[in-house]
This record gives C-alpha cells, sequence and structure tokens, in this order.
C-alpha cells in the first residue's frame, strides 16, 4: 500500500488562507476564517497567530491555529502583587516564560486547536503538526522571537491519548481548571422547566437571586449600542479581570465591537441596566448546537447588590434553554457557583514543553508550583 506523507503550510494572516479552509472549520467556528478575522483585527496586543494546513496529495486536510504571547507586554499580572510568592512567579513568568506558544486557543476552553479530516489518521496529522510548530518557532526566532513555552491544549482526557506517541514523549501532560459544562434537558422547554427541576433549596437561591435584580433591565445591544458604551464596556471588562490572580493578556478595546461586526447574530452580546446606566454584560458565542459563553463584566457594587453574576448564569441558562442548544460551555474559573447552578466539571488536559532542556526535565513541578490546584466543593443544584 502506498504511503503518502503529509505536508504543512503555515499561514501569517486570513488573506492567504485557502478557499476551501471553512469547509474544515465547519464543526468549530473558532476554527473559521471569519473567527480569525476577528483575532487579526482584535486580538490582545502581546498576541500574533497563525494558522497552519496540513495537506495530503495537496488537499487540505487538517486545520490549526497557534497564539504566540509575549507575557513582559502584559502591563500587570494581577492586582495581588503584596506576596513574596506572587512577586517570584512574576519573576519567573517574564524571565523564563517571556514567549509562550499556544497550539490552541489561549482566550476559550475547550479543544479549539485543530480539525483533522477523516482522511489522515491523527497520529500522522499530529506529528505532522508538531513538525510545523517547530518550523514556525524557527521562523519566530529569525525575527528575534524566541519561544521559550510550548503548549497543546485543550483536550479531554481521551483526546488526550492521541497524544502518546514517540513525537510528544518529551511533552509534560498537566491539567488545569476544568471545563464546566451545562447540559440541557431534552424535555426542558423554558426556564421554568429549569428551575422546576431544582431542590427546594437552590430553587430557593433562583428565586432570591431574581428578587434581587427586580430594578435590573437586560436586553440584547447590537453594534451601534456597542460602539455608543464600548468605554464603559471595557471598563467593566477590565473591573472583572483585573482581580486574576494573572492575565496572560488584556482584549483590546475594539475586540466587542470587531467581533459583532464580523460574527454578527452568531456573537450575542447582552447589557444590564439600571435606568440608563451600563452596570453589566455577557456574551455568548453560538458554535453549531453549543453556546460558548465569553467575556463578561461588571461593576463591583451593583454585582454584590444584585446579585449580577449569578443572574447572568441564569439568564444563559434560560437562554440556551429556550434557543435548544444541548449544551451551554461555561469554561473554566468560578467553578463552584457554575457547579451551584448546574454546570458539571469536565477535566481538561494538555502538553507542555520548555525549550530549556535542563528547566523541561522539572516542568512537572515547576507546573504544579505556578498553576496551584484549585480547591472547591462540587454542588448538585437538581432534585
Amino acid at each position: 500500500m502506498e504511503t503518502t506523507i503529509l505536508t504543512y503550510k503555515i499561514f501569517d494572516s486570513v488573506a492567504q488562507l485557502p478557499n476551501n479552509w471553512n469547509d474544515l472549520a465547519v464543526g468549530n467556528i473558532f476554527l473559521s476564517s471569519s473567527y480569525f478575522e476577528v483575532l487579526e483585527k482584535s486580538a490582545p496586543k502581546n498576541m500574533t497567530c497563525h494558522y497552519i494546513g496540513l495537506y495530503k496529495n495537496e488537499k487540505l486536510e487538517g486545520i490549526a491555529l497557534t497564539q504566540m504571547l509575549t507575557l513582559t507586554d502584559v502591563s500587570s499580572f494581577g492586582v495581588n502583587k503584596s506576596c513574596i510568592k506572587s512577586k517570584l512567579r512574576d519573576f519567573v513568568f517574564k524571565t523564563f516564560a517571556e514567549h509562550v506558544l499556544f497550539v490552541g486557543n489561549n482566550m476559550l476552553t475547550g479543544q479549539n486547536a485543530f480539525i483533522f479530516s477523516n482522511q489522515i489518521t491523527t497520529t500522522e496529522a499530529l506529528s505532522t503538526l508538531k513538525k510545523a510548530v517547530i518550523q514556525l518557532k524557527k521562523d519566530l526566532k529569525r525575527q528575534k522571537t524566541k519561544i521559550h513555552i510550548t503548549s497543546f491544549k485543550d483536550f479531554t482526557i481521551e483526546g488526550s491519548k492521541d497524544f502518546e506517541i514517540e513525537s510528544f514523549k518529551k511533552y509534560y501532560l498537566f491539567t488545569t481548571q476544568p471545563n464546566m459544562v451545562f447540559l440541557n434537558q431534552p424535555e426542558w422547554e423554558s426556564e421554568n422547566d429549569y428551575v422546576n427541576a431544582l431542590s427546594k433549596k437552590y430553587r430557593d437561591h433562583y428565586k432570591r437571586a431574581r428578587k434581587k435584580s427586580e430594578m435590573v433591565t437586560k436586553r440584547q445591544m447590537d453594534l451601534e449600542e456597542i460602539n455608543f458604551y464600548n468605554d464603559k464596556i471595557n471598563e467593566l471588562y477590565f473591573n472583572v479581570t483585573k482581580n486574576a490572580p494573572f492575565n496572560t493578556f488584556y482584549l483590546a478595546e475594539n475586540h466587542f465591537p470587531t467581533f459583532k461586526q464580523l460574527l454578527g447574530d452568531k456573537f450575542l452580546f447582552y447589557g444590564y441596566f439600571i435606568e440608563d446606566k451600563l452596570i453589566g454584560f455577557n456574551t455568548m458565542i453560538i458554535n453549531g448546537c453549543a453556546l460558548d459563553t465569553y467575556f463578561l463584566g461588571y461593576d463591583d457594587d451593583h454585582q454584590k447588590d444584585k446579585m449580577l453574576y449569578l443572574n447572568m448564569l441564569y439568564d444563559m441558562i434560560g437562554y440556551s434553554i429556550t434557543k435548544k442548544y444541548t449544551k451551554l460551555i461555561f469554561s473554566r474559573t468560578a467553578l463552584e457557583i457554575k457547579s451551584s447552578v448546574g454546570a458539571k466539571p469536565i477535566e481538561m488536559f494538555g502538553y507542555v514543553k520548555h525549550s530549556n532542556k535542563f528547566i523541561n526535565l522539572f516542568m512537572g513541578k515547576l507546573f504544579q508550583y505556578f498553576d496551584p490546584k484549585v480547591t472547591w466543593i462540587e454542588r448538585n443544584p437538581f432534585k
């Protein structure tokens, strides 16, 4: 039987992508040229994206996304900088992890790294993708950018097993906070059906949160409104993200208007108002039969007083039920409160390697130190 060696091409811009790129990306909007255009026009300032095509007999059979992040360009690694451990972590990140190359999407949770057709095996595709990544790192080095860390992310336990091949022997398998996924039940027709499925304790939580937010109005915002409120939107977004232990990027100021302009109805933007004052927002992205939650923002006073974040979770659940999406991807962070509304944790894995062979020997211990395990209690709100 004749064997065909896969080849690859690395693309620097959306304009270079082949016309049939979206034939493969049809199963995941986050690998489509339309979404890549969003990144190209409004990616974080410290992010550079590349796109990789895998070819068999000159036919496109695989697509992938890479994101290179320059961590020294991030103005803050979070506001909690008083403790020695935080300062040490910041120093190490900036000294030994200035440039990080992700195969996947660091702005999302889930397998948004690649899609392969059934005309090629996963083993040969991953081996060729790794060769492409090595070439990309050489290209970046010629441009005076040395990649310190390379990471393939985020995969389920089943997906991570595909990497148990010779090509990835020197990569360290890691796990981070789980992806919180809310699964809709086929019999649910409305938000009321969801509420009725809750146990009394969590039904009371729901009623209390809804009562707290009676003065808050919510509406879907179009491009014109997003542009009008854009300064306030960025202020609310930064108010939330600045409290993270550290950030690898900040969204560009034009990110949300660009997203809405290019993806239209597939990008949902909801504003929360008291009278005419915008006090919060959340966003969702339609991805086939699933909804992915995206970035949100709020001011602290109204968040506490109106239980704004919890109400946003309920609103997103209600929308997903009404519109008959099979699942709602809540992503990682805020694990316990997402669990309290019914989301289940899906453990996510990745593979990481440091360019320094000596440091790479201790990658396992270093990773556990700088990304400590989060302790939380899983809830079951249903009867």
